[in-house]
């Protein structure tokens, strides 16, 4: 018994299984593309991206890890958390005056960014002296210690052992 289209069961199965093969492989090679760029670096301000992983020593310890994308300085800029997939967690706007956080459409607003990352994170980052290790120097923070001796490799990891909680900070960034 042959089927409708005309062709033996054995050759229909393999065009099957071949069509079935190549869409797998082309929604595998959809899902490794490499997401659109959100943000776009002002004339003057500093651009970055890779994935992050911040760790809160509370009980039970506190994770935060996504991929990033970071425009602007200490006193103005704009981060952009994503998902796997490519789709934006947060958005987090500061300028001198405010700071914050749209998540969906959830808007929360602090006075700082310094206060909106205790907020978010359950611990205070070091935003100038993180500005200065994405750029390779290694600018002391009071209470963190920042390693970047992996930083040819794009690598940043950074302790904070007081106050408590302690904290530990990974940054992998992605090369041009």
């Amino acid at each position: 018994m042959t089927p409708v289209t005309g062709l033996s069961k054995p050759l229909a199965r393999r065009r099957f299984c071949a069509t079935l093969a190549a869409g797998t492989a082309l929604a595998l090679l959809a899902g490794c593309a490499t997401p659109q760029r959100q943000l776009t670096a002002a004339a003057g301000a500093g651009y970055w991206s890779g994935r992050m992983s911040m760790q809160v020593q509370t009980a039970p310890p506190q994770t935060t890890s996504g991929s990033f994308e970071l425009s602007g300085s200490p006193r103005q800029g704009e981060l952009v958390l994503l998902n796997p997939l490519g789709n934006i967690v947060a958005r987090v706007h500061w300028t001198a005056e405010q700071a914050s956080v749209t998540q969906g459409n959830t808007v929360r607003e602090k006075a700082s960014l310094d206060e909106l990352t205790e907020e978010l994170l359950g611990a205070n980052l070091p935003i100038a002296a993180l500005f200065d290790w994405l750029q390779g120097r290694n600018t002391p923070a009071v209470g963190w210690q920042a390693d970047l001796d992996a930083f040819s490799d794009g690598k940043i990891t950074a302790q904070r052992t007081s106050p408590l909680p302690e904290a530990s900070l990974r940054i992998v960034l992605e090369r041009p």
